[in-house]
């Protein structure tokens, strides 16, 4: 038996026109959610990814060139995370401490989405050389990532300590292995606070340098360790850090930035290959 018309199934074109009209919004709506998510695990594998090369490169270095070496990770003035090479060298910084950066070898500009942070932060705050030699350090805690407390900013008003946990570094031994030693860097002509309107305190040194030659004479893109008033001295080295996402950590409150932080996942790096370990 034939079916009539009004029997047969299927959608008429007002029923179609609102299918696809619902559709559509749901997507809108969607879509900003799952590019932020899928941004979210680009950028987090993608920054894994790079540091676990650098780290390969700087324990290279170490092996090559016979001395402690490895990876700094630190913010620009411009707000960009990198990672720079550096290697020990007691001739040219003046500190047994010292580090410069490695000749020849650029800076690895980080995703402008993702910070690194050891969630450590130096105590002692002062503004002389022996501030900045003092590497008396403790554990985060909530009112460190207050930005509205005055005993958290530095000289140009941020925050030091949030400056403090994106400044660090990661070494190796020239035999390879990850070592746990001071740590301060500073440039090649191991100046401190150089000032290059003063005459013998010049140095074009154009990866680390002082405030005052950055701001006023641009040379130089991040700030040695003289300057412990922003969060700058010598630290020890990590064997682990976070990586977190910078806009989501900017947006929340003290507490759940504090929240955030310490509910991310803790990425190490094993002692004996310099490869990252993954947790299970």
């Amino acid at each position: 038996m034939m079916r009539t018309k009004s029997e047969q199934s299927g959608l008429t074109l007002t029923e179609m026109v609102v299918v696809i009209a619902a559709m559509t919004i749901l997507v809108a709506f969607g879509l900003p959610a799952v590019r932020a998510l899928l941004h979210s695990f680009e950028s987090q594998s993608g920054t894994k990814s790079m540091i676990s090369a650098a780290l390969a490169t700087a324990r290279a270095i170490a092996a090559k060139e016979q001395h402690y070496a490895g990876i700094r990770f630190q913010q620009a003035l411009d707000g960009n995370q990198y990672m720079i090479f550096i290697i020990h060298d007691y001739e040219k910084t003046g500190l047994s401490s010292g580090f410069r950066v490695v000749e020849g070898v650029k800076p690895i500009k980080l995703p402008e989405g993702s910070g690194v942070t050891d969630k450590i932060v130096r105590v002692n705050h002062g503004d002389s050389a022996a501030a900045a030699e003092d590497i008396t350090e403790e554990s985060l805690i909530v009112d460190y990532l207050d930005d509205t407390n005055p005993l958290n900013l530095g000289p140009d008003g941020k925050n030091r300590n949030v400056t403090d946990m994106s400044a660090f570094s990661v070494i190796f031994s020239p035999a390879g292995r990850l070592v746990m030693r001071e740590v301060r860097v500073r440039n090649r002509h191991g100046i401190y606070q150089p000032d290059n309107g003063v005459l013998n305190r010049v140095s074009r040194d154009d990866i680390f340098n002082s405030l005052v030659n950055i701001q006023n004479y641009e040379v130089g893109m991040f700030v040695q360790d003289d300057y412990a008033d922003y969060g700058l001295g010598a630290e020890t080295s990590r064997s682990g850090f976070v990586i977190y996402d910078k806009k989501r950590f900017e947006e929340l409150d003290v507490q759940e930035r504090f929240n955030y932080l310490n509910n991310m996942e803790v990425i190490y790096v094993n002692p004996y290959t310099g490869t990252i370990i993954n947790n299970p």
